[in-house]
């Protein structure tokens, strides 16, 4: 870190992992951004000077009379008609803030600014930092500096991308489905992304995506935003009449949930922006910023068994304990009980908000199995879903007053349980209380934490939210080591927010493999794969009734955080030795999946993807046939990522690698193959039949280590 030094009335330039931003200061309103995107390298402060004088507009006609201009928080003063950077009042007045910068101070690659207008009695920090991996971090912070209150209603912070960035993508979906990537033109005005269910939602767009038309995974610039937040928020691109494009974000606010008294602030949530040459660096910036922090989970991620598709809310113990049993034996490493183990919980209209183990099911608690598991060297999870509650639960019918809504009734109804007012310190203490006896009574390592509706007039979004993220914290606080993993409908709440209170997100409720190749996919985007949980399913899809064979399941599965959920007690013998042949597989190579470099077919053909995560030394790629191929057989294939200056070898593994028919003969032979020649020429693999998947290792020779 270098020493802070005064930044004010200058141009600043910002510089990490091959990107720069530059920011102009030297006036006194808000810093406009003069770059953002490749970096040109060190620059002196006169040729810094002069990049910032030739990129003011030139003046247009019927416009202001000075170069129409917007920082990173708009105002309207600057002559920007788009989105504004702070809409809010003192009771329809003093709507038009006009800031002016009183200092900011640069600290190696960040750049604090303070500022104020004294018309408006308004404060405001910018806190821009540029991180390790290259990513635009902007947080915000709004004062009330006035003698009166202030109502907030937007914070909208925007970076700006070039003329060149002609073409969008972001992702839709729904339950079961969530992720999908969509792509369309940059046109004039607002593309936006709003959620206001009350969590991130299966259908978030979880980054809004500006770059060259055409752009793929392993080239063409990409400029992206993603807005941190768990609860509502808003993501777009906006291009304006007067010659700008801008992706920006910031919380999407109920009516009047942002009033700040005399004094007070409103911290927005965080955005990050990443700018990079294709779709795999642009991932690669956000994972190497989240394997950075230093809670990221630092053991190896363990192979989990979640119960749930084996028995649902059958629980009986003989059933967990043989499963147990045949877990371990084959190499899971961690027992997961999902929902039905609490009070009354035999059916999904029940019990929630009632955590205590349910005496019929369990006379004797839970210890009979918690034992057993411990006995066979697993540690043990459980499912909770504390931010909801059952009507007919003891802690409704006792606390009706504890559950949110706008009006004396209560909102619909959704899978047949209400949202819990966590914000409400009774019933956020009452929560943490009964959680952390269950934790500390049973030794719970893991919490599967689920939010399985949307939040319908639930005033206090905002404050839901932060209630959440603290119950979490505070858990965590409490049992150093307890693992939290991010699930809401499956994968409704992912999100960079939600990832600093947790240590995994589910992905999907789905996990047919043939659907889960997508969602993982575009899931990764944003979160690297020890961070995504993807489970080994049964044969038969629970979600869509589809059937796949063992190694395009395990194979899907490989590329995330590893587990199973399925009725190990129906395998036959060669089934459980091909399962825990995968499982050894997982464990092999979890240390390469798991901090090496994801890459992607440059532009997949919707017949068959290539999915790898490479080191210099040794890659690991999964080659998917998604449908039949347009040609038989398919043509070659090429391996990005590689060390072009290393030989390397090929091969298949899995325990199905002799399964595989018109296998090539190279593949029996000891070919070599330069890393070059891998990435650009490429080679012939076995043909596969739809919806089956193969794996392959390309591991360097040691002798041609640079």
């Amino acid at each position: 870190m270098t020493k802070p030094s005064a930044a004010a009335r200058r141009v600043v330039q910002l510089r990490s992992a091959g990107v720069a931003l530059i920011l102009d200061l030297r006036s006194t309103a808000l810093p406009t951004v003069v770059h953002w995107g490749a970096d040109p390298g060190p620059c002196g402060q006169d040729e810094l000077d002069a990049m910032a004088a030739a990129a003011v507009p030139p003046h247009v006609d019927n416009l202001i009379d000075v170069p129409v201009s917007h920082s990173v928080l708009p105002e309207g003063h600057t002559g920007w008609f788009g989105i504004p950077g702070l809409s809010g009042s003192r009771q329809g007045k003093a709507w038009a803030p006009r800031f002016t910068v009183n200092t900011a101070v640069q600290e190696g690659q960040r750049l604090t600014v303070e500022a104020a207008d004294p018309s408006t009695a308004l404060g405001l920090r910018l806190t821009i930092e540029l991180t390790g991996s290259g990513l635009v971090r902007l947080r915000t912070a709004v004062r009330n500096d006035g003698d009166d209150d202030y109502r907030v209603d937007a914070v909208s912070t925007v970076l700006p991308v070039p003329e060149r960035a002609g073409e969008l993508l972001d992702l839709a979906g729904r339950w079961s489905r969530e992720r999908q990537p969509q792509r369309g033109p940059f046109n004039m005005g607002v593309h936006l992304r709003e959620g206001r269910r009350g969590r991130t939602g299966a259908d978030a767009a979880t980054m809004v995506v500006a770059g060259v038309e055409g752009f793929g995974f392993r080239s063409g610039e990409v400029w992206a935003v993603h807005t941190a937040w768990s609860g509502n928020h808003r993501t777009w691109a906006e291009r304006t009449g007067e010659g700008f494009r801008t992706l920006g974000g910031g919380e999407s606010l109920l009516p009047g949930e942002i009033v700040l008294r005399p004094g007070e602030s409103y911290d927005p949530p965080e955005l990050f922006f990443g700018w990079a040459d294709g779709l795999d660096e642009l991932a690669s910036r956000f994972h190497r910023h989240l394997r950075a922090r230093p809670h990221h989970p630092g053991s190896p991620r363990p192979v989990n068994l979640n119960v749930w598709e084996a028995v649902y809310f059958d629980h009986d113990l003989d059933t967990l304990l043989a499963l147990a049993e045949r877990g371990a034996a084959i190499g899971v490493e961690r027992f997961v009980l999902d929902d039905g183990w609490f009070h009354r919980r035999n059916g999904p209209d029940r019990g929630l908000g009632d955590w205590f183990v349910d005496e019929q099911s369990w006379p004797d608690g839970l210890h009979p199995l918690v034992e057993r598991v411990k006995e066979l060297g697993m540690t043990f999870g459980l499912w909770v879903e504390p931010e909801m509650v059952s009507p007919r639960s003891q802690l409704a019918v006792a606390h009706a007053d504890w559950i949110m809504r706008a009006r004396p009734q209560l909102p619909p109804a959704s899978r047949w349980q209400q949202v819990l007012d966590l914000a409400n310190p009774e019933a956020f203490d009452h929560v943490l209380a009964r959680l952390s006896a269950v934790i500390a009574e049973y030794g719970v390592g893991y919490l599967k934490w689920d939010h399985n509706r949307d939040l319908i007039e639930a005033p206090g979004v905002h404050r839901q939210t932060l209630a959440a993220y603290r119950l979490m914290d505070e858990l965590r606080a409490a049992f150093p080591g307890l693992e939290i993993e991010s699930c809401s409908s499956g994968g409704a709440r992912v999100d960079l927010g939600i990832l600093e209170h947790t240590d995994r997100v589910w992905a999907s409720d789905c996990i047919d493999p043939l659907e889960r190749q997508t969602i993982q996919r575009w899931t990764s985007q944003l979160i690297p794969l020890e961070l995504i949980g993807g489970h080994v399913a049964s044969a038969v899809s629970h979600t869509t009734g589809r059937r796949h064979d063992l190694a395009f399941r395990a194979i899907t599965s490989l590329f995330a955080h590893f587990g199973l959920e399925l009725d190990l007690t129906k395998l036959d013998d060669a089934e459980t030795a091909e399962l825990a042949g995968w499982i050894e597989i997982y464990k092999r190579y979890r240390g390469l999946l798991h901090s090496g470099t994801l890459v992607r077919d440059e532009y997949p053909s919707s017949g068959r993807w290539l999915t790898g995560v490479v080191r210099p030394e040794l890659a690991l790629y999964s080659v998917a046939a998604l449908r039949r191929s347009d040609e038989e057989p398919a043509g070659r294939i090429t391996f990005p990522g590689l060390d072009p200056a290393r030989r390397y070898t090929v091969r298949l593994v899995g325990p199905n690698r002799d399964d595989l028919g018109n296998r090539p003969g190279w593949l029996d032979s000891p070919a070599r193959f330069g890393g070059a020649t891998l990435g650009t020429v490429g080679v012939r693999l076995p043909a596969l039949r739809p919806e089956t998947a193969m794996l392959i290792e390309i591991s360097a020779l040691p002798d041609t280590a640079p």
